[in-house]
């Protein structure tokens, strides 16, 4: 049985009890369906083998090559981790483009019993509607960003809202990025396709009659663009900000970047690059700060003399429609929860947009 799609919801929505990504483990890394699992018919290697076989020596040999390490590797599949399945077990399977890996297995767990299925294209026509989703249509949902000096809590404001029932896109969290020069998150961000994975199925299910919160961003969070469909609702949205003073938002810098922080050599060498913006003299003073070891001091002059002056010169360069302004004393969790609580009362209580 094959599986015909056209839209992104069929293949999210699909009802099968597990869906196997027949793919090599550096294919499925890179991105797969949401929820899928791996279970390689050829592993890396193997993959590059039987490519070179058929490119360099004949394509009949590497198709014999190619089945006997599928099938192989298929038995070891069965006889493993689906050996617990009962008769009545329904998988979806799917490879690159829905050619012989997938109907290969597909037609193995078929002659066991299972009512197995493959879907018609595979990987590439999943992506393909991921593409069409996020970059040949419109978003078709209202947007409002979040903005503020950095600093201010943005992202942890997000999930408090959040919680009282107000729809918001954390991109920032499904980037793995906190979104600036120091931005980065261990375990580095996800690629750029399974990162507009993370976004697809996020968008899904949002009520577009209501209003979506969105953190401030540029156009690249890190490595990864932010899609053409999202950033362009963006630059259309109207603004809310946040402000809190200086020692408040330096002391929540201190903390939400304390693994950057805590190594001072790979903090120097982000910095440095900061030189022919700010100056030597200026980043020099910063190095100093890390030596000392004077955290609240460095956050403090970082916000000062390098983000609040780019976010100035990019609030002159965007003129948002600032549509609610809300100031903070603190960014303490109890001071984030009343902020919270000042922000859904707006959205709830009527219309921003």
């Amino acid at each position: 049985m094959t599986m015909e799609i056209s839209k992104l919801d069929q293949i999210l929505d699909h009802g099968f009890d597990t869906v196997i990504d027949v793919r090599s483990p550096a294919e499925y890394a890179e991105d797969h369906v949401p929820g899928a699992i791996n279970l390689p018919v050829l592993d890396n290697e193997e993959r590059a083998r039987v490519g070179t076989i058929y490119k360099q020596q004949s394509p009949f040999f590497a198709r014999k090559i190619g089945a006997a390490l599928v099938f192989r590797n298929a038995s070891d599949h069965i006889a493993g981790p689906l050996a617990h399945h009962d008769g009545g077990w329904q998988p979806l399977v799917y490879c690159w483009r829905g050619g012989q890996r997938s109907g290969s297995f597909a037609w193995m767990l078929a002659q066991i019993g299972w009512r197995s299925d493959m879907i018609k294209g595979g990987y590439k026509t999943y992506r393909r509607l991921v593409t069409e989703r996020l970059y040949d249509a419109s978003l078709g949902l209202r947007l409002i960003q979040l903005g503020g000096y950095t600093g201010t809590a943005k992202t942890a404001l997000l999930q408090h809202l959040a919680r009282r029932g107000v729809q918001m896109l954390d991109l920032e969290g499904l980037a793995r990025h906190r979104g600036s020069l120091l931005g980065g998150i261990p375990g580095g961000q996800p690629s750029q396709k399974a990162f507009e994975t993370a976004l697809v199925v996020a968008l899904r299910g949002m009520d577009p009659t209501q209003p979506v919160l969105v953190e401030a961003e540029s156009s690249k969070i890190g490595n990864l663009i932010v899609p053409p469909s999202v950033w362009a609702a963006m630059k259309e949205a109207p603004w809310i900000e946040v402000s809190a003073p200086i020692a408040a938002r330096a002391r929540y810098l201190a903390e939400a970047y304390d693994d950057i922080l805590s190594d001072g050599d790979a903090l120097r060498d982000k910095l440095r690059h900061l030189v022919a913006y700010r100056g030597a003299a200026v980043v020099d003073h910063w190095f100093k700060l890390i030596e000392s070891g004077d955290r609240l001091a460095l956050t403090a002059a970082l916000a000062e003399q390098h983000y609040d002056p780019a976010y100035a010169k990019s609030m002159r360069a965007m003129t948002p429609d600032i549509i609610a302004r809300f100031e903070t004393p603190g960014l303490s969790d109890p001071d984030l929860e009343l902020l919270a609580d000042r922000i859904a009362e707006r959205f709830h209580g009527a219309s921003f947009i």
